[in-house]
């Protein structure tokens, strides 16, 4: 009997967001925002953190860029805006659904190769590779190889992604490389350093809204639920428990602890702009 195969947590994680931004807030971006001073933290200004975002990440574009692949595309709505802006952009997208929405949309405009990174293979060469977002899921080793093999002479690669710190403790905050594995790791290959710009202060907004989420909204639908099956399911919610306590303990911890908030964010996290320049070896 053929095993089936699990559903990815994330990709679904991911198209419910897409779900909530599209409906409630007329936004397809799926990163983080950029907040600027003169922006208030408030959820209903998410869309314009997020076009910051993609607007500080188009301002560090190199001069004379023409190619650019962009891995991690999503659902291709920042490989449109920069389509639009004269670029020839292709894009890399593991997730069939996203790539069948990213396809639809930028239409003959781009090619979307739906596979990891790690497995592309293509003839094309590009004056940049980005990884928005996108780089803490990629093989360290294997991402520079690739990204050597992918770009022309003199081409760049642009991540804008946060890593993990050094900070002592555990934090509730999952994702990232380790950022000093990362620099020890590139310094191995022929990829010069042009741009370094920490911009962790301008990303952690974002945490201070999810964790206003995760308090004010989601703990007490969670505890109406967990009445609700008490009370009216009791032997349902006694098995529940009996079966699935640590899953659900693990869940009140990691999301209703209070921990998922900016300041940890600024700790246990290092959100940078990188820019490397592809050079003779």
């Amino acid at each position: 009997m053929k095993k089936r195969k699990k559903v990815d947590s994330r990709e679904v994680g991911l198209e419910i967001a897409l779900l909530l931004g599209k409906h409630f807030f007329k936004t397809e971006h799926l990163h983080y925002g950029y907040w600027t001073s003169d922006l208030d933290i408030d959820l209903l200004n998410l869309p314009q953190a997020q076009e910051n975002h993609s607007n500080f990440i188009i301002s560090h574009i190199p001069a004379k860029t023409k190619t650019i692949l962009d891995v991690g595309c999503g659902v291709g709505r920042f490989a449109l805006r920069l389509a639009n802006m004269g670029y020839h952009v292709d894009g890399v997208s593991p997730s069939p659904a996203f790539t069948k929405y990213a396809r639809d949309l930028l239409e003959d405009k781009s090619h979307i190769f739906e596979c990891s990174f790690e497995e592309l293979q293509t003839e094309n060469r590009y004056d940049v590779i980005l990884f928005s977002e996108s780089f803490q899921y990629v093989n360290l080793r294997k991402a520079f190889q690739n990204t050597l093999k992918f770009l022309n002479d003199g081409g760049y690669i642009l991540i804008c992604d946060f890593f993990k710190t050094d900070a002592d403790g555990k934090s509730a905050l999952r994702g990232g490389r380790k950022l000093t594995k990362f620099y020890d790791i590139i310094s191995q290959y022929p990829l010069k350093p042009i741009k370094d710009i920490d911009i962790t202060r301008e990303t952690a907004p974002n945490l201070k809204i999810v964790n206003d989420l995760l308090t004010n909204v989601g703990h007490p639908i969670w505890n109406l639920i967990i009445h609700l099956l008490n009370n009216n399911y009791p032997l349902f919610s006694r098995g529940l428990q009996w079966k699935y306590g640590k899953r659900i303990e693990k869940i009140n911890r990691k999301y209703f602890s209070g921990e998922r908030n900016a300041e940890n964010f600024t700790i246990f996290k290092s959100y940078r702009l990188l820019l490397y320049k592809k050079v003779n070896p």
